[in-house]
């Protein structure tokens, strides 16, 4: 890529060589990555079911006590390039050891909070502890696994990804039945002190920087980008559902940031994103591919439990498990994905995946009601294999390539452009399927009206896949003129 380094020394050349041939180390060292990407997956999907919980326990309100899943987001969300450009910087192992840390003892800290604020404070510092976590163990796949296997281990990483999101709401619901609501954040620090112990013994050390670099931590720009994504972050998810005067303020205040965030990084020196890097069709569609397809699988998310429960009458163990088979093919799916991709390349793996997305957008609006259940699953399950074919492609095809300095940095932007794309889905997919159904109730709507809401909101989904086709085309097209 034009932006990163050209050349690259015999020294580098040789720790590659060296970590590519160790096996056994690679293994162990995908081992430990495997779980800093279950654990962070984990953290964000298993507070959501104990907030009934915690509401009683502290006697609040759910306004209140949803701030137990927001400050984690936020923390994510506003930290995740930051910290990923500080590994750059600063050394990726040496970072990513303190994240496993921090995350492990706010774990602790989470468990035994005596209080609701404090226990917000904590999930605060968990959320921190996943940003570097996200951020660098992409990052390390370049460092750890030889290039041919990148798509096995990208593939990999996905299926954690999508067994730990899957596992949050049953493993939750289990222990607090079980050991009250104080387990579901203590289960963190076994994995936690595993994790940290395997990136200890096995990730490469890091590369030596020479002050010559001029490589510096971009403070200002760091700052404007955490206020300008908080703000997003919140103009998008406060209000339950409803968008007033706050949500545009913070909407407005997004926009503007985004604007002095992009103007302090073309004058900054060492800037924490350069701006140039997106002028890299491959990186500029990535992000935004991305930030398209998740906001298509946050539709899934948002609609199915009303669907499901509003149109086919079902009750919530069974919702439950329907909403569970997602996330279940995704996990199926991450492995052969990632084999795909090595076999037949990340582009065409990543068109095909859209394809499939656009396949089970398309035919899940068209099923009839009477098809109940399976007409549902077959569909979703469409989606979600799709789903993860391409994001094994993107995230191959987007990280591959890059120079040692970049990879922390592309990382970050790699997660964060997925975390926005669900942030945007909740809120933009929620708005849609009300006004799709024509009910400004939707917990007494006509099973009809669910249904008529169902299918405009993947109407549009499917729209959404399309323009995500339509970028990658073109972004290939572009990749092989240059």
């Amino acid at each position: 890529m034009k932006f990163a380094s050209e050349s690259i020394t015999a020294t580098k050349i040789q720790a590659f060589a060296t970590s590519a041939e160790r096996r056994p180390s690679a293994r162990w060292a995908l081992t430990g990555l495997s779980l800093s990407m279950l654990l962070s997956a984990l953290g964000t999907s298993i507070a959501n079911v104990g907030l009934p919980t915690l509401a009683q326990a502290f006697a609040a309100s759910f306004q209140q006590v949803q701030w137990v899943v927001l400050a984690y987001l936020l923390a994510i969300t506003t930290l995740i390039v930051s910290v990923g450009r500080l590994g750059d910087i600063a050394g990726r192992r040496r970072l990513l050891l303190a994240g496993l840390f921090l995350f492990t003892l706010a774990s602790v800290l989470c468990g035994i909070a005596p209080t609701l604020w404090l226990l917000i404070v904590a999930r605060a510092a968990q959320g921190l502890g996943a940003a570097i976590m996200m951020a660098l163990t992409l990052a390390f796949v370049g460092e750890t696994i030889p290039k041919e296997k990148t798509g096995s281990a990208m593939g990999l990483l996905g299926t954690m990804s999508a067994v730990g999101t899957a596992l949050g709401p049953s493993l939750g619901g289990v222990l607090i039945a079980g050991f009250g609501w104080r387990s579901m954040f203590f289960i963190n620090v076994p994995l936690g002190i595993l994790a940290l112990m395997l990136a200890y013994r096995y990730l490469p050390a890091d590369r030596a920087v020479s002050k010559s670099d001029g490589a510096r931590f971009d403070s200002p720009g760091t700052l404007l980008l955490a206020l300008t994504l908080a703000a997003y972050a919140l103009a998008m998810t406060t209000g339950r559902g409803s968008f007033g005067l706050l949500n545009a303020a913070l909407l407005l205040a997004a926009v503007a940031g985004a604007g002095l965030f992009a103007l302090a990084e073309a004058r900054a020196a060492s800037p924490l994103i350069r701006l140039a890097m997106f002028r890299d069709p491959v990186l500029s569609a990535g992000f935004a591919m991305s930030a398209l397809v998740a906001t298509v699988v946050m539709a899934t998310l948002v609609v199915g439990p009303f669907y499901l429960s509003g149109a086919l009458a079902l009750d919530a163990a069974r919702v439950g498990l329907v909403m569970s088979s997602g996330p279940i093919v995704a996990a199926l799916m991450g492995v052969p994905a990632g084999r795909l991709v090595d076999r037949f390349g990340a582009q065409r793996m990543s068109v095909a995946g859209l394809v499939g997305m656009a396949a089970g957008s398309s035919i899940l609006p068209m099923m009839p009601m009477g098809f109940g259940v399976p007409g549902y699953i077959a569909p979703l399950a469409l989606i979600t294999a799709g789903y993860a074919l391409f994001q094994t492609a993107n995230n191959t095809a987007v990280m591959t390539n890059l120079g040692p300095e970049q990879r922390g940095v592309i990382s970050g932007m790699l997660s964060l452009s997925r975390n926005l794309g669900l942030i945007t889905g909740a809120s933009v997919m929620g708005t849609v399927f009300a006004f799709g159904s024509t009910t400004a109730n939707i917990m007494t709507a006509r099973p009809e009206a669910v249904a008529a809401g169902m299918r405009i909101t993947f109407a549009v989904a499917a729209v959404l896949v399309l323009v995500a086709l339509v970028i990658a085309s073109a972004s290939q097209a572009l990749a092989r003129r240059a």
